[in-house]
């Protein structure tokens, strides 16, 4: 066993321990960052003037009438930038664009006295526009050829020969929308700059340290001079990881050039139609199998909605194409991605960062052919289980795949399957208007940034006289509970109460040069750097100790008077990583996390409306850190993955008239989340046991993204309730989201006997081989909406 993994007796990691600021959270007393606008002075609002077009040239911007509103002290455009004028990391992304790009897009900044003279003032700056053509959506795109970014590959055999020589070979398409954020907590930043002319911004953000990169350089200034603060944020989920840096810059910008405090929160209106939401994707694909329901040869074509600019799409499809595979052996591998570039808002990091995706690609895949083989689709998926000795298509051994098959034994002995299946079959026979169903999907989620040099953090750890432990690290707390564990690991290698240890807010002037809060990997990297800072004050204090035993406070007071150093910065790099972003090759994770779920729902014949009536979990977290934290993870995990499977539809206007391109679901009446009234009526979730890991702190396992992919086991059990309502035996495609609607839509193909039109037998070529096909396929967003192909058709 490593250092690293190895507990003491008596740790503090593995407390069921609540979260360190439940109390604050649930009593209103905890601080986020627009909250300090109220103990700041003479701050001043900013507020976006957004274009009313998708795509557009900015001829011209006439303030002047902006400037007569009362209350308005600045117009904040182009040429007011000192520095760099673009908010990203690719330098793709205007902060005053010349050329607006998604409707919505914010042309230029009104700071006023009050948030409504901001408002009223922004409502009269004037702007000459000239419309342009607008791409919506990824079909348009690929009919149009708009792509932006890498065409990467990952490939492993022979496919065609794999396919050639197949008992049966399936095409198909599967597309899935993107996915709303809705954190609680809006956009925010504020900014101040001190008399010596520092800049410090608070801002709701994932990534500080790229904030702050992304501010000095719109100011022009070096990044000393720049620091950035998050207290906590109100959710996150991947949306702040890119997108808070404009709005950071915006408020420094305004702050520096009017020498007061500035204030960004964006409306929620303003927050849906200005930021990015997780990519959707359009997989087209081909898939070999033999009589025994083995997965020989997977062929397949993904592209996904960038938006107008790349943000974090390549790392995002990249991550999408290593998840193709899920927890299943394929042989034989051919799998192309590209980028679709869109009039809409870019698309950005979501929970899951491409995992799911890919993951949903060979679960529909799976799930659609299943019932064309004979086979039950839980059978379909415990045989195609990787094995031990087994590699992903990517080149990466597959650690611990026992624990994959040992969560799907244990699940299915703890959630009474076979007896639940049979009274499912009982309650069908005898309901001809409802139908239940029940499945069961695994997930294996890779752990570790897929850019290399992410994978490393730093901490700063610091013992006071009176025995008090102060600890920085550098990631954010977004409500994961990622400073409980940090608190439980200082404790644990100081060996001193918990009560002893408080955590400071993350800020760049503490930790320099830190990794987002992403990945899943914040509690592994800046976990081991907090051991690691602290078992430096620890060897010191043993030494001062000599052996005698003293008690904390009077150690570290002897110490001090000893003039021995008691603090410490901790440092950790992820080992073994190795990735070649050109061929795709490499072993580019840590480890890889394993889940099972299983869930029943039902069905109603009549509207399609659905019900999750239980769900059951176990899920590999290692030894766990904090169980309860872990526990509420998975929870939440899954039902925002549930959402996005079954309820979040996004629509943008894809007509031609004047709307085109903006979108319709930007609001909490139009956009449906999953509430209360969606949750499972029962929900079991365990952890998996005997699932220590070697070489991460203290053997614990990531958490935060893998439970999101458990929530396929919903739309599979959808898919087959809704296939109850026909003959025996048949399939059906499921539209991503299975809203009622699309529920519907795949009861009454089902009860017509069409089966699953878009499942074609034996045909090949579906999925080119080059980035862009010249006759793309073109149809609705309803699966059933599929031509229809006759089911047996053979090559």
């Amino acid at each position: 066993m490593s250092d690293l993994s190895r507990r003491p007796d008596g740790a503090v990691v593995g407390e069921v321990l609540p979260h360190e600021s439940a109390d604050l959270h649930v009593t209103g007393h905890a601080l986020y960052t627009d909250d300090l606008v109220h103990r700041t002075r003479d701050v001043l609002h900013a507020h976006p003037v957004q274009a009313p077009h998708t795509h557009a040239r900015v001829a011209a911007i006439r303030h002047d009438a902006a400037l007569s509103v009362p209350g308005v002290v600045r117009v904040l455009t182009g040429d007011d930038v000192p520095g760099v004028n673009d908010a990203g990391v690719k330098h793709d992304e205007p902060l005053f664009p010349d050329e607006v790009m998604f409707h919505g897009h914010a042309v230029c900044w009104v700071l006023g006295e009050t948030l409504e003279a901001a408002r009223l003032g922004a409502a009269a700056v004037e702007v000459e526009y000239e419309p342009l053509p607008a791409v919506v959506g990824v079909r348009d795109a690929i009919a149009q050829g708009s792509f932006q970014g890498g065409h990467p590959s990952v490939a492993r055999g022979d496919v065609e020969a794999s396919l050639a020589g197949a008992a049966h070979v399936f095409s198909g398409e599967t597309e899935m929308a993107g996915q709303e954020h809705f954190y609680l907590e809006t956009q925010c930043a504020l900014a101040h700059v001190d008399e010596a002319g520092q800049v410090f911004v608070q801002s709701s953000t994932q990534h500080p340290s790229e904030t702050q990169e992304v501010v000095a350089h719109v100011l022009g200034r070096a990044s000393h001079a720049v620091t950035v603060q998050c207290l906590r944020m109100g959710g996150g989920f991947g949306g702040k990881e890119m997108q808070p840096h404009g709005f950071a810059a915006v408020a420094a910008l305004g702050a520096v050039l009017t020498g007061r405090p500035v204030r960004v929160r964006l409306t929620r209106q303003q927050d849906m139609t200005m930021t990015g939401k997780r990519h959707g994707v359009l997989a087209q694909w081909r898939a070999g199998f033999d009589d025994e329901g083995h997965l020989l040869a997977l062929d397949a074509t993904l592209t996904s909605d960038g938006g107008w600019s790349l943000d974090l799409s390549e790392p995002v499809l990249a991550r999408a194409l290593c998840h193709v595979d899920n927890a299943y052996w394929i042989p034989d591998v051919r799998l192309h991605g590209r980028i679709a570039r869109t009039h809409q808002a870019s698309s950005t990091a979501f929970r899951g960062f491409g995992g799911p995706q890919g993951m949903l690609v060979v679960e529909d895949v799976l799930g659609r052919c299943a019932p064309a083989l004979g086979l039950d689709p839980a059978e379909l998926r415990r045989r195609n289980f990787y094995a031990e000795g087994q590699e992903t298509p990517y080149g990466q051994p597959v650690r611990h795949p026992d624990r994959l098959a040992a969560a799907w034994e244990q699940l299915a002995a703890s959630a009474g399957l076979d007896e639940r299946r049979a009274e499912i079959a009982s309650y069908n026979r005898e309901h001809e208007h409802t139908k239940r169903a029940l499945a069961v999907t695994p997930a294996k989620f890779g752990i570790s940034f897929n850019f290399t040099a992410f994978n490393q953090a730093g901490a700063l750890v610091h013992v006071y006289k009176d025995g008090s432990v102060l600890v920085n690290h550098g990631g954010t707390e977004m409500g994961q509970g990622l400073h409980t564990k940090m608190l439980q690991v200082a404790a644990t290698a100081l060996g001193v109460p918990l009560a002893r240890v408080r955590l400071a807010p993350t800020r760049t002037d503490k930790v320099p040069n830190t990794s987002a809060t992403a990945a899943s990997s914040s509690a592994d990297l800046n976990g081991a750097a907090v051991k690691h800072a602290c078992e430096q004050i620890r060897a010191r204090l043993v030494e001062v100790d000599g052996g005698r035993g003293l008690a904390w406070e009077e150690l570290v007071r002897q110490a001090y008077f000893a003039r021995v150093q008691l603090w410490a910065a901790g440092f950790y790099r992820t080992e073994g990583l190795r990735w070649d972003v050109a061929l795709m090759r490499g072993h580019p994770f840590k480890y890889f996390a394993y889940g099972v779920a299983a869930a029943e729902v039902e069905v109603d014949g009549f509207t399609g409306a659905h019900r999750t009536r239980r769900v059951d979990i176990v899920h590999d977290v290692g030894d766990s850190l904090s169980p309860l934290v872990d526990l509420g993870q998975i929870e939440g995990g899954f039902v925002q993955g549930a959402g996005w499977l079954t309820l979040e539809d996004l629509r943008w206007d894809d007509s031609d008239g004047a709307g085109r391109g903006r979108l319709l679901t930007h609001a909490a009446s139009t956009y449906k989340l999953p509430s209360f009234s969606e949750l499972p009526e029962e929900m079991h979730v365990s952890l998996l046991e005997h699932a220590h890991e070697d070489g991460a702190v203290y053997g614990s396992k990531a958490v935060g993204e893998p439970p999101l992919m458990l929530a396929f086991a919903v739309r599979e059990a959808l898919r087959a309730a809704a296939a109850a309502f026909g003959p025996d035996g048949a399939g059906v495609a499921l539209a991503a989201p299975a809203t009622p609607e699309a529920v519907y839509w795949a009861i009454e193909a089902a009860r017509a006997g069409r089966g699953d039109p878009g499942l074609v037998t034996g045909l090949p070529g579906l999925v080119p081989d080059q980035p862009a096909p010249d006759d793309p396929p073109l149809h609705p967003r309803s699966a059933q909406a599929v031509a229809e192909v006759p089911a047996e058709v053979r090559a």
